[in-house]
């Protein structure tokens, strides 16, 4: 049976809960928000499925032919809507165009991120966008297998130990299965996200009833600094990565599970049919596609998905380029993130302090913080921010 002695060693799939014919595992949330297989004994029979089919405890490295673009999505609404140059959305178009579902994360209606699945193209902005929280999976690998088994088309999108997870669970490939991961940093803790909330809730918006958060939001500044915004009937908050508490635990990596500090999911060669993320540098590729309104990178690494790319690639502007330059300082896809000396108290205090004395010791909103700010404001309204991050990354990289 799946036993976690070390929480480094489960990247909360739920692939285990999934498969127990015994119904014997739950997943059950500890005292940092994360979610673990907890075992009913008296139920399991020792049949080990769970550990077969767990992606840590059964790594994969298989090397693909890879092929790698640099896109963005025609349509400016869609890229819009979008964090980076809208590059699902087209995939997830191919499959519901073919009667089939698409399954993503979404914001149910208390702002929790889950996983949902749609069959209508109306309602594809529920998937769009950068959510920085560990989705609630639920039984999605299940109706994921029961979709495919009805001879659906299905797209799967998700977090690449998502999608080994799933792949895993399922046990064989599936024709019309396509499986789009997107680059991940590092997952954090819905704790946190919930604190956070609250925080922001109590703060900013005067107590009123928060409506939407937008994690990536271009439309302040460009996408090149972009800002996490989160707004109620009559207030809005926005700020960028070097003020907003949220965005502070997670690129300092204080809020990440623990699993994201050791990843066995860290590699060239990912198991998913399509890889997407952010392209800051678009200009180094092609210029024409360097607008600030966001631009995606992606890597097509079966041929399935080379299959698909040909009959999307209409719907983007895009330039061919090889996997080795597309990837090159990548460090998201084979860095695990560093794990911080503060992180043991971060979560210790969360569950001590108050929302507002939490994020206050944390992340004060000092002078340094206050100066940064201004600073990068005033470049952007100046229009050489793009120039002075180029800049400074070759400085450090040097």
């Amino acid at each position: 049976m799946i036993n976690i002695v070390e929480k480094s060693k489960c990247c909360g799939c739920t692939a285990c809960s999934n498969i127990c014919p015994q119904k014997a595992i739950e997943m059950v949330k500890d005292d940092e928000g994360f979610l673990y297989p907890s075992v009913d004994k008296s139920k399991c029979n020792n049949c080990n499925l769970c550990t077969k089919i767990c992606p840590v405890l059964n790594k994969k490295t298989v090397e693909k032919k890879q092929k790698g673009y640099v896109l963005n999505n025609k349509e400016e609404n869609i890229r819009a809507d979008s964090t980076s140059g809208g590059a699902f959305t087209p995939i997830a178009e191919y499959v519901l165009d073919r009667n089939g579902v698409v399954f993503g994360a979404s914001y149910n209606s208390n702002l929790e991120v889950i996983h949902i699945y749609i069959e209508k193209k109306e309602e594809l902005y529920k998937l769009r966008g950068s959510k920085y929280v560990q989705s609630f999976l639920g039984d999605s690998f299940k109706k994921v297998k029961e979709f495919l088994e009805n001879d659906r088309f299905v797209c799967f999108s998700g977090t690449p130990c998502q999608i080994e997870g799933l792949k895993n669970f399922l046990g064989k490939d599936y024709e019309k299965l396509i499986t789009v991961d997107v680059m991940c940093h590092a997952v954090p803790s819905p704790l946190v996200f919930e604190k956070y909330k609250s925080f922001i809730k109590k703060t900013k918006l005067n107590n009123e009833e928060i409506e939407s958060i937008i994690f990536r939001d271009k439309s302040k500044y460009g996408f090149k600094y972009s800002t996490m915004t989160v707004k109620s009937s009559k207030k809005e908050y926005y700020r960028g990565v070097e003020t907003d508490p949220f965005l502070r635990s997670f690129f300092g990596d204080l809020s990440d599970r623990p699993s994201c500090y050791d990843c066995a999911f860290k590699k060239q060669y990912h198991e998913s049919d399509f890889t997407i993320w952010d392209c800051f540098i678009a200009e180094k590729f092609n210029k024409k596609l360097d607008d600030d309104k966001g631009t995606s990178r992606m890597l097509v690494n079966t041929e399935k998905a080379n299959q698909i790319f040909d009959e999307i690639n209409n719907k983007f502007e895009f330039t061919e380029i090889t996997p080795e330059k597309l990837t090159e300082n990548v460090k998201e896809m084979t860095n695990s993130v560093n794990l911080p000396e503060k992180r043991k108290d971060f979560f210790a205090d969360i569950n001590k302090l108050d929302e507002e004395a939490f994020f206050k010791k944390y992340f004060p909103d000092s002078l340094k913080v206050k100066v940064e700010r201004f600073i990068r404001i005033t470049l952007i309204k100046t229009g050489i921010y793009k120039k002075v991050k180029t800049l400074a990354k070759k400085i450090l990289r040097k």
